[in-house]
């Protein structure tokens, strides 16, 4: 389905991402893990379109997502739920929603949809005349993925949907997005800190340090990885 081969992406004439290779086939959950600043976010924002590629290739369901703007690349099925939730605050929960359902397949799709999203997170239904912006963190962070959910996407990618939530909270979110992937039919790409609960959730996993793919595979290859115990689970 997705396809990263050899990506590099610069800043400033700094290098964020050096020859990153990673692939995610219909239906998988994948999850990206690493340090802050390893390139993690950086890796999401090219593949939705955000970010320019200094070289390599990107493709998504056989298109050369190079070629394509972000807008276009969203009507393809590409949901990106980008850090820090990002929320149209002076909005209401609905319009947030409706926001994300510009796309043709969202649009078909719009009643369904927002009937799943309103039974996957009911407190939006609640909330849904209020302003997003008057809303606690975990449900902004509930707006964001549902606004993803908008779309109808093929591919969900969600950058770190649990930070700055608390642990209770996050639990929440996890086990919704178990449930879009299990439930659904949806791929997941995730990008996330609570190293154990990501990889646990998922088929494969990368682990991306200081803009390079140093590591991937199952959770239970990953779990017998010394650095991977020590580095980001907290095993001796």
């Amino acid at each position: 389905m997705l396809e990263v081969t050899n990506l590099s992406v610069s800043y400033g004439g700094l290098r964020a991402l050096t020859d990153v290779s990673l692939s995610v086939k219909e239906g998988q959950f994948v999850t990206v893990v690493g340090p802050n600043g390893a390139g993690k976010s950086t890796l999401f924002k090219t593949i939705s379109g955000i970010v320019p590629a200094a070289g390599g290739q990107i493709t998504f369901m056989g298109h050369n997502l190079f070629a394509l703007p972000a807008a276009k690349r969203a009507h393809l099925g590409i949901a990106h739920v980008p850090e820090g939730r990002q929320v149209f605050k002076t909005l209401t929960v609905l319009e947030n929603l409706e926001m994300g359902a510009y796309p043709k397949a969202g649009q078909a799709a719009w009643h369904h949809t927002l009937d799943r999203i309103h039974t996957l997170f009911p407190i939006l239904a609640e909330r849904s005349t209020q302003m997003a912006g008057t809303l606690s963190g975990g449900e902004q962070q509930m707006v964001a993925i549902g606004r993803g959910l908008a779309c109808a996407p093929r591919l969900l990618m969600l950058d770190e949907p649990s930070m700055g939530l608390a642990p209770a909270v996050a639990d929440t979110i996890f086990e919704r997005v178990s449930q879009i992937h299990k439930e659904d039919g949806v791929t997941i790409l995730l990008v996330e800190q609570r190293v154990a609960e990501a990889l646990e959730l998922s088929d494969h996993g990368y682990v991306l340090e200081t803009g390079r793919m140093v590591l991937d595979g199952p959770y239970e290859t990953l779990l017998q990885d010394d650095r991977v115990r020590k580095s980001y689970l907290g095993l001796s």
